[in-house]
């Protein structure tokens, strides 16, 4: 009996024993046996399912039980209970787990604290946000506007100061009669005339400002100082006469009709400086262009006269290519406009052969400029129709014309390229083979 006692003694120990182990292995669950499995042999069982058709198990940080075709997260932890009988799973300590939580779950990990707002509240204070951003950037733009007008000064503050000051800004049309004014005062010198007339010069290029200077009475003024005994004072009027009647036919008109005409050919009839007739021949230039009234004056006046003399005259080579571009384009327009019988009375180019423009013109051609050598052929070749005959009759123009072909057909050559196949010798050569193919 005391042997049988004995073995039940030990027997006793023994399983008390067992069951603290058991209690001391699982501390914090001291109901069930804690069995961590690798994932790695956990994944071979359930292998034999479809990955697609496994229900994905969400664990958390607190142990769940874990049913039949759950597929199990990598880096979770998953042991047996063994009152149970069923596997449990909770959230492994790896970074790996966070993951595969819900974004709810996430949240309540990652920030507990944090005020739940539903999404209606949210956009509520997006609408906030965005309304006070609004009224922040109104109220800075309202303040940088006000910041910029304190650092400049208004236009009435600057228009008192500038009357305090006598320093208004005026109008063309005011400088232009403080101009007229003091070119017209008794008491100005001749160089404060000469001022006037320059600037009134730079004014009239405008058309508007010239169509002023002759409401103003400015143009009675000017030709009037075209007969003034002082040569600068000749010579500047010449010059505003001419930027004014340029390209504008009212003022053109004007000019005419206050006897400007006959002024500028007595300048250029008289023995003035080379410089007044310079700007004589650019007022008459200027008058005469596109105004067939003006032309047919000039051919009455004797126009054509005074410019042969002038042509001939000793010193005048600075004026001669002048003269022959002024003839080359009356000729020019009144081919163009012969049709409507503004020149029938009064010809040019008839009168042109008469007075001997037919030899003076080749005359040109002795010049190494290349630019005078251009505008002589241009004028011989539109005086072609009454000059034929003079022509072909001048050993002078024959020969020098055979030159010059030779001259530049050596000058085309030397100028031609890839990229530029006509140049400017080329255009010359032109004009020379056009002017011999016509004589002959």
């Amino acid at each position: 009996m005391s042997k049988g006692n004995g073995a039940f003694t030990v027997t006793l120990v023994a399983w008390y024993v067992c069951i603290h182990l058991v209690c001391a292995h699982t501390e914090k669950f001291p109901t069930a046996l804690t069995i961590k499995e690798d994932l790695d042999d956990f994944n071979e069982e359930e292998s034999a399912d479809d990955p697609e058709d496994l229900e994905v198990f969400y664990p958390t940080s607190e142990w769940q039980t874990l049913k039949p075709g759950q597929a199990v997260p990598a880096g979770s932890h998953v042991r047996l209970n063994l009152e149970t009988g069923q596997r449990e799973v909770k959230l492994g300590e790896s970074k790996e787990g966070l993951k595969y939580l819900r974004d709810e779950q996430r949240q309540e990990m990652m920030n507990k604290e944090a005020a739940f707002f539903t999404t209606q509240e949210l956009k509520e204070a997006l609408k906030k946000f965005k309304g006070e951003d609004e009224n922040l950037s109104k109220k800075d733009s309202k303040q940088a506007e006000e910041a910029l007008r304190s650092q400049f000064r208004s236009m009435d503050d600057l228009k008192k100061d500038m009357e305090a000051l006598d320093f208004l800004m005026e109008t063309d049309v005011q400088i232009m009669r403080k101009l007229l004014s003091q070119f017209n005062s008794t008491s100005s010198t001749v160089d404060q005339r000469v001022t006037a007339l320059l600037d009134l010069e730079y004014l009239v290029h405008q058309v508007d400002n010239a169509q002023n200077l002759v409401s103003m009475g400015g143009m009675k003024l000017v030709t009037d100082a075209l007969n003034s005994t002082d040569v600068r004072l000749q010579e500047n009027a010449a010059f505003v006469l001419g930027s004014a009647v340029s390209s504008n036919p009212s003022v053109q008109f004007e000019a005419l009709e206050s006897g400007a005409l006959q002024k500028l050919l007595t300048l250029l009839a008289t023995s003035e400086p080379v410089t007044v007739k310079k700007k004589a021949l650019f007022a008459l230039a200027c008058l005469l262009r596109h105004f067939p009234l003006a032309q047919s004056n000039f051919v009455k006046l004797g126009g054509v006269q005074v410019l042969g003399q002038l042509f001939q005259t000793q010193g005048a080579n600075a004026l001669q290519v002048r003269i022959v571009t002024m003839l080359n384009d009356m000729i020019t327009e009144e081919k163009l406009i012969s049709e409507t019988g503004q020149y029938a009375e009064d010809s040019l180019l008839p009168m042109l052969a008469e007075q001997g423009w037919c030899s003076l013109v080749p005359e040109l051609l002795a010049s190494p400029d290349h630019d005078r050598r251009e505008k002589a052929l241009h004028a011989l070749l539109a005086m072609m129709p009454h000059c034929q005959n003079q022509y072909q009759q001048n050993p002078f123009l024959t020969t020098t014309l055979a030159a010059l072909q030779k001259e530049y057909q050596k000058l085309v050559r030397t100028e031609e390229t890839p990229e530029e196949e006509d140049g400017y010798f080329r255009e010359i050569l032109i004009l020379l083979d056009s002017l011999v193919e016509k004589m002959h």
